[in-house]
This record gives structure tokens, sequence and C-alpha cells, in this order.
């Protein structure tokens, strides 16, 4: 259906209204021409827009990303290359931050597991490793 009002497409799309004029300001999104009545109709380009913003959101490119692959999509010289090597390198962001929050999380393990072996303790392990004047990479080596 053509023609939508920003409400209707915000709604279709499973945005709200302000995420729609966001992603307007941005340049992600062309905002319409008002009509004779003075509402901004918004066509099935728009929507199919809006959703393939969201589906990369979900996919966790960022907004600078998500630009670079609306670029992508409509210009249509070698877009299947840079599109893959785009996803490739989404792909390797992820990986890296999953091993850091492995590490994380071995760090916060460790943690637990100091209070659970002594749980008559006067100070807490806890809060001694994040009262150190360390950074937080430090701690995760230093535990994990």
């Amino acid at each position: 259906m053509a023609g939508r009002t920003i409400g209707k497409l915000a709604k279709a799309a499973g945005v709200n209204v302000e995420t729609v004029r966001f992603y307007e300001r941005e340049g992600l999104l062309k905002r319409p021409l008002k009509t004779g009545t003075g509402w901004r109709q918004y066509d099935d380009q728009a929507l199919h827009t809006l959703r393939f913003i969201k589906r990369a959101q979900a996919l966790g490119f960022s907004l600078r990303e998500v630009r670079q692959l609306l670029a992508l999509r409509t210009n249509r010289m070698d877009r299947c290359g840079d599109v893959r090597r785009s996803a490739e390198e989404k792909v390797a962001d992820i990986d890296s931050r999953i091993a850091d929050l492995r590490a994380i999380r071995s760090a916060l393990a460790d943690l637990i597991d100091r209070c659970h072996s002594r749980p008559d303790q006067l100070s807490c392990p806890i809060v001694e490793s994040l009262s150190e004047s360390v950074r937080s990479t430090d701690v995760v080596r230093k535990t994990g």
C-alpha cells in the first residue's frame, strides 16, 4: 500500500515515529514531499528501506555501516563483493567482541570463586579488584 502517513509507516515497520524522523535527519530515509493536503505520504520504498535498516541493525551493523550498505544497495557496480567484505569485517568484529566477553566472564567467574572459597573473610575480592587502580584489561589478564 503506497501513500502511508508517518504513523502508518512506523507501525508497518515496527518502529516509532521518532525513529522515522531520526532516520530522515540522518539521511538514511528520504523525506517525502507533502501532498496537497499537507501530509507527507511515504511509499513502499520507504517501508522497504526502514525494514532494511532494522534488519541490518539486528545483525550488528552500526548506522554508519547501514548508510554504506544502503549506498551499495543502490549502486549496482561491484556491490556484492563490497557487501561481502563488509559482512566479513562484521563477523571478525563480533568474534573479537566474543573473545573479549569470554575473558571478562572468566575474570568475573574467578572473582566469584574467590568469594565462595573464603566466605568468612573480612574483605570482598570483587570489591578489592574493582578498587585497585588498574585498567579492566589488566584485571582480566591477571585473573583470567
